[in-house]
């Protein structure tokens, strides 16, 4: 265990609501705490999970803490030392299944892993399938509006093309996060 982590004064499992969710934040946040996102200005990568739970609240109506955490934490096992029993230890088996959910095997080759997204996406639950929804509304956002330093024209407009394949196989959750898709989806570069 990090110890940069802050750990709950109840248990993560059965604390209030608020506790649990600010454990999340601070977990990711320790975990995330040296990366940077790929764009100019090289943002602080915790901003993305804090994005996706403020987008499933705000936009989606999405109150459910077992969801929110699992957006906070949704990329915690894909890009750092987390493993899942860890996630098991500290926040329960609903959010770490559902982190496991949404998480893509590093060791495939990134064209296999972008391929099982698109076949994955009918098989989800409903919870991941709220997380996935939020993480291709936020980079969508983020590929328009601060695209990665490096990205050409060419492969902004396919990230946006396979977002779209991956989110019209999901299973229709929100309504309100689906029109924020087709939103960032129709600024497509």
């Amino acid at each position: 265990m990090n110890p940069a982590v802050i750990q709950p004064v109840e248990s993560a499992v059965s604390g209030s609501d608020l506790s649990r969710l600010l454990h999340a934040i601070s977990f990711a946040a320790a975990k995330h705490r040296n990366q940077r996102r790929k764009d100019k200005d090289a943002s602080p990568y915790i901003n993305h999970p804090i994005a996706l739970a403020a987008l499933l609240n705000t936009v989606g109506g999405i109150a459910d803490v077992v969801v929110l955490q699992a957006a906070i934490l949704h990329d915690t096992v894909e890009d750092t030392d987390t493993s899942y029993d860890e996630l098991l230890a500290q926040f329960g088996r609903q959010v770490a299944d559902i982190v496991m959910e949404a998480t893509d095997d590093r060791q495939l080759e990134k064209a296999r892993r972008k391929a099982l997204q698109i076949e994955h996406a009918p098989h989800a639950s409903r919870e991941a399938a709220l997380v996935k929804l939020a993480d291709k509304i936020c980079n969508l956002r983020d590929v328009a509006d601060s695209p990665p330093d490096r990205w050409t024209l060419e492969r902004r407009r396919e990230y946006f093309d396979w977002a779209r394949q991956v989110v019209d196989g999901l299973p229709l959750v929100n309504e309100p996060l689906l029109a924020a898709f087709r939103e960032a989806l129709a600024r497509r570069p």
